[in-house]
């Protein structure tokens, strides 16, 4: 068994040599004079060498403290070694981890896992609130009450359901900080309570099947930009979300098998969607192609072919054709279709809401549910146009009548 003394009196030779200590552990001892600490082990089977550090910088007490660790981890069947790569850099507490290095270590991870382009846009703008306030502080070191200050400077603007989401990223930060050894606790949950709870405000939308014939007749007379007065009439038809249909480029289109795919970079739930289309729909975009055929998108904006048209293009025409924001959205075409398909029966409930890309939260449910309903939502998606041309003809004779 070796002494600090003896230790202390060891010379290098010609050749590296090893001197025991006890139960594996031992001193690599080098010719240029380099002194490592060793220890053998088994583990499975299988022959194992742990690196325990460098001599004087870890002493022989300090050695035997890192041996006893290594044999607890054998006891318990883990292999030290590959403990010890796993957990490098994990527990250690800088003044250099400020939330915002946690921050972007966080969203890289989340990239990484998959998550959709979208929600990391909105992940990003999210944190930039706060940044300014809590970026450079130590993240081991924030306060609830320096949350609250952060949030307190959305709520002011009546952003309250932006201050409630940008709580629980600060919170998935924050624990992501606790899981990799940088922070002790979420202070994020003493928040509960604090923050002014948000009125929930549905997108408006037209769903009385009597009002609907009225407003597809409206869209008809659209006189704007004539790319824009095809997305609108194609929208009822579609009722995917605003963004995937400005965003709609040709190569999503398979016009032989009658589908658009979306791709899930521009999906919600970072999903793709398929829409099966419609001889109506067929009809628009031939009618489209023309405008638009040799360029990236279907509804390009008027200043440059390598953009589409904006968020708020469906919105801004619905307003010119007298609908306000509290009446009819671009987004309310989802609500509509969802509402009166649900109110005919004819269809499986699960089938609606496949089409509107709704996720089920049961994961189980959802896998079961990936690949059902494709025939059924190809009838249905014709029946809905169908539907929707009896509604803007009875439309027409009401206003004749």
């Amino acid at each position: 068994m070796l002494t600090d003394a003896a230790v202390r009196r060891i010379k290098p030779g010609e050749k590296a040599f090893k001197v025991s200590d006890m139960h594996g552990l031992y001193l690599l001892v080098q010719p240029n004079g380099g002194r490592y600490w060793r220890m053998d082990y088994r583990h499975d089977e299988k022959r194992g060498t742990l690196a325990l550090g460098v001599y004087p910088t870890v002493s022989l007490k300090e050695a035997r403290e890192k041996r006893a660790n290594a044999r607890k981890l054998l006891d318990k069947g883990v292999n030290p070694s590959s403990f010890k790569k796993l957990t490098r850099g994990v527990g250690r507490i800088s003044a250099n981890d400020s939330f915002k290095s946690v921050a972007d270590e966080w969203v890289q991870k989340i990239e990484a896992e998959g998550r959709a382009s979208k929600t990391l846009e909105k992940v990003r703008w999210l944190l930039a609130f706060a940044e300014p306030l809590i970026g450079s502080r130590p993240v081991s070191e924030i306060t609830a009450p320096e949350i609250l200050t952060v949030l307190r400077t959305v709520e002011v603007r009546g952003r309250y359901e932006t201050a409630r989401r940008l709580r629980s990223t600060c919170g998935s930060v924050i624990r992501y900080a606790i899981a990799t050894g940088r922070a002790d606790r979420d202070v994020t949950a003493d928040l509960q309570g604090a923050l002014i709870t948000p009125k929930v405000k549905h997108h408006a939308a037209i769903v009385d099947p009597r009002k609907v014939g009225p407003l597809l007749r409206a869209i008809d007379d659209y006189e704007g930009q004539p790319a824009v007065a095809i997305a609108l009439r194609i929208a009822p038809h579609v009722f995917v979300r605003p963004g995937e249909l400005r965003s709609a480029e040709w190569c999503e289109f398979d016009l032989t098998e009658k589908v658009w795919t979306i791709p899930g970079s521009k999906m919600k739930m970072g999903r793709p969607h398929r829409v099966p289309l419609s001889r109506q729909v067929l009809r628009l975009i031939d009618e489209l192609r023309p405008l638009s055929g040799k360029t990236k998108f279907l509804f390009p904006s008027v200043r440059s072919d390598e953009r589409s048209i904006s968020d708020n293009t469906i919105n801004a025409a619905l307003r010119r054709l007298g609908y306000d924001k509290d009446e009819m959205t671009g987004h309310g075409f989802r609500a509509m279709a969802s509402s009166i398909l649900n109110e005919t029966r004819k269809w499986h409930p699960d089938a609606i809401e496949r089409q509107l890309a709704h996720v089920e939260n049961n994961d189980v449910r959802r896998a079961y549910l990936r690949g059902e309903h494709w025939n059924e939502r190809v009838r249905m998606m014709q029946f809905w146009s169908d539907h929707l041309d009896k509604l803007k003809r009875a439309g027409n004779r009401q206003s004749r009548s």
